[in-house]
């Protein structure tokens, strides 16, 4: 079988640690749905849901009827599915005959479902999502009110999962008076159902920002995205964490993902020689060069030209000249003994060293999940202990 320029570990023992710290934080009784749209955040679907299984996740979000047709062809028969973004109106069949759940955001809609539930005979498991502030996609009270009086008039086909709706920037403090109008918003809305007698199985308003930090949006499930891949969804969710907990360092998360490559070639490059396209990078003194695989292509971003890191023997290596589409150099002079085939560590620990998410995000202008999400499918994932 032949091999790809760069491969992905993710750490079984990781996921474990990460899952354990979120029910610590949240409580034994509301249910986790873990959030896998984008490919499980760059980790792989394919791979991360078993993994998720493992450590007793039965609930996945994703955010399209693609991706959920993704985690179906490798769940077990007791999780389920959300679909929270696009459900074209070709797929609802589809989604009902596989019993996978999804966000309704528009009243005019109900007509089709019901019309697709009775051609099926099966019934559409739903999540009525509701407008309070961040004006993307939900009803407003007028549609949800209409929505109750026809869910009710058809219940032989529709099961009411879920009342949900969407924090507008849980994971920044300065939102405080965003989330605390939304909050009360979707408390008006649960007093509605309550008061029309159609409650729903699960209450659901908590992303991982709002499930670590906002207590009060902890209901009846929480759908937890970044958090379960080890990062936090901002360094002031962090700081709130360490402060409620009086410690000056904790490090709960653990970072699943690991990416690494090798070293293709090796180049003597004299002083005054420029290294790669144009003229980005001078030599300032006789250099030896590792030239390394891959490159924007591969998600490894063009911005970290000159100012990235890899790990090579345990040493940082800076990267020298342009990030091309399918190669860049480091500098690795300072290192002994380097050869063609020497493992490089892109993203994770080698030895003593680490480069971090964060680090590489932050040298790239990348937020976290951007930089992973963008980390091609092609790259062969595998699970480790």
């Amino acid at each position: 079988m032949v091999r790809h320029s760069s491969r992905i570990e993710l750490s079984q023992s990781a996921l474990k640690k990460n899952i354990n710290f979120i029910h610590k934080k949240i409580g034994q009784k509301p249910r986790i749905c873990s959030v896998v749209k984008a490919n499980a955040y760059g980790h792989g679907t394919h791979e991360f849901v078993p993994m998720a299984e493992k450590c007793g996740i039965d609930y996945f979000a994703t955010s399209s009827s693609f991706e959920a047709e993704e985690v179906l062809e490798v769940k077990n028969e007791k999780s389920d599915i959300i679909i929270m973004g696009i459900l074209h109106d070709e797929d609802i069949d589809w989604t009902l005959e596989n019993g996978i759940e999804f966000y309704v955001f528009d009243y005019n809609r109900l007509a089709l479902i019901l019309q697709e539930s009775k051609k099926t005979g099966k019934k559409a498991k739903i999540h009525l999502e509701v407008e309070t502030g961040t004006n993307r996609t939900g009803m407003n009270p007028e549609d949800v009110g209409k929505s109750i009086t026809f869910l009710k008039k058809h219940s032989k086909h529709f099961e009411l999962i879920g009342v949900c709706s969407h924090l507008g920037g849980a994971e920044s403090f300065a939102n405080r008076f965003r989330i605390d109008r939304q909050i009360k918003v979707f408390n008006d809305f649960k007093r509605l159902f309550k008061k029309r007698k159609y409650l729903p199985k699960y209450f659901h308003l908590a992303c991982s920002a709002a499930a670590l930090a906002w207590p009060e949006t902890i209901l009846d499930m929480v759908r937890i995205g970044i958090s379960q891949y080890g990062f936090w969804p901002s360094p002031e969710i962090y700081y709130d964490h360490l402060s409620k907990n009086g410690k000056k360092k904790d490090s709960p998360l653990f970072r699943v993902i690991t990416w690494k490559t090798n070293v293709m070639d090796i180049k003597q490059v004299r002083k005054d020689d420029f290294v790669g396209y144009g003229t980005a990078f001078q030599a300032y003194q006789d250099m030896q060069i590792a030239v390394l695989p891959l490159g924007y292509t591969n998600g490894y971003s063009r911005n970290l030209s000159n100012k990235g890191f890899v790990l090579i023997k345990g040493k940082k290596s800076p990267i020298v000249g342009l990030v091309n589409m399918n190669l860049f150099m480091v500098d690795v002079s300072h290192i002994k003994n380097v050869v063609i085939g020497d493992e490089v560590v892109l993203i994770g620990k080698q030895q003593n060293n680490t480069i971090t998410v964060s680090s590489f995000s932050s040298s790239a202008n990348l937020i976290n999940n951007e930089m992973i999400a963008r980390l091609p499918a092609a790259i062969p994932r595998k699970p480790v202990r």
